[in-house]
């Protein structure tokens, strides 16, 4: 049995040399293939042409650190270095050993590498592997004003959309317009004006505008267009123009003619380029423009 054992020796060491090289081959295969890449959204942002798209830059821009920011920074092997802090007015952390360090600006990888090379250029660590998150951004910052039901200023997170800033403000207000104007500056420090058209949100008629905001940025919803009308109306008052608006809709929307109301006696007051005013007679038909005065006058017999 012993002369047997012997003999296979040699055998089986040859077959586990041939499986370890087949295992080993089959690791670094797997390890070698390459995932597929992440989709990410392509064309034009919802809501913007395309030039305006261009100036206003891509929505998946990674995110920066800004004043009041918190974040986590950690040390490979060293748990002693391990701190949470928050971003200083000046822009800078409270790092262990070496004090303040300027981030703000900066992504959290950047900020990592930054506090790395301060750590070896201090002579603290020679190859420090630095980790660098943002725990909380309470930094970032928009402005959303105009006919807005609770207009000010608003901390938003990364991804936080054109619709979702509206939505902190309360929504637009009944008298808000169906375009949202984006303040942004550029490079330069100019501030550069979009337009975002909300329209026909609800009919499925306008895509859904997925605009990522950035910290700095301010949303204006401007007022809607308006027009006037009172005499013999049941509703005399001020009230939204929407687009193709006519004499017969604004009517309506007054409440309807009085009893004593005549609706071949309508006038139209309608301020010209020139600032003066004009007032014509007006049939049902006749499409309205912003700022006109409907008058119903009251029948002759």
């Amino acid at each position: 049995m012993a002369i047997l054992a012997a003999a296979l020796q040699p055998g089986l060491a040859r077959v586990l040399q041939h499986a370890a090289f087949g295992l080993c081959a089959l690791t670094l295969g797997c390890a070698t293939k390459s995932l597929p890449p992440l989709e990410r959204p392509s064309g034009t942002p919802t809501g913007l042409t395309n030039s305006a798209a261009a100036e206003a830059g891509s929505a998946w821009a990674t995110p920066t650190l800004s004043v009041g920011d918190a974040v986590g920074l950690t040390v490979f092997g060293r748990p002693e270095l391990a701190v949470t802090t928050t971003v200083a007015d000046d822009g800078s952390i409270s790092v262990p050993l070496l004090g303040s360090v300027q981030v703000a600006g900066l992504s959290p990888v950047k900020a990592g590498q930054r506090v790395s090379t301060a750590y070896r250029q201090g002579g603290f660590l020679l190859d420090p592997q630095v980790t660098l998150s943002l725990a909380q951004s309470r930094g970032t910052q928009v402005s959303v004003l105009g006919a807005v039901k609770t207009p000010g200023r608003y901390v938003i997170e990364p991804r936080t959309t054109v619709l979702d800033a509206l939505a902190q403000a309360g929504g637009i207000s009944e008298n808000g317009a169906g375009t949202v104007v984006l303040l942004r500056p550029d490079k330069t420090g100019k501030v550069m004006r979009y337009g975002i058209e909300l329209k026909g949100l609800m009919q499925g008629r306008t895509p859904v505008p997925t605009l990522t905001l950035r910290g700095g940025d301010s949303l204006f919803v401007p007022p809607a267009e308006q027009f006037y009308i009172y005499g013999e109306v049941k509703a005399p008052n001020m009230y939204r123009l929407e687009p193709g608006m006519t004499v017969v809709h604004a009517l309506s929307r007054g409440g309807g003619i009085t009893p004593r109301g005549s609706s071949s006696r309508i006038e139209i007051r309608r301020r010209k380029p020139d600032g003066s005013y004009v007032t014509s007679s007006a049939d049902l038909g006749d499409v309205l423009q912003a700022d006109d005065v409907v008058r119903v006058k009251e029948r002759i017999f």
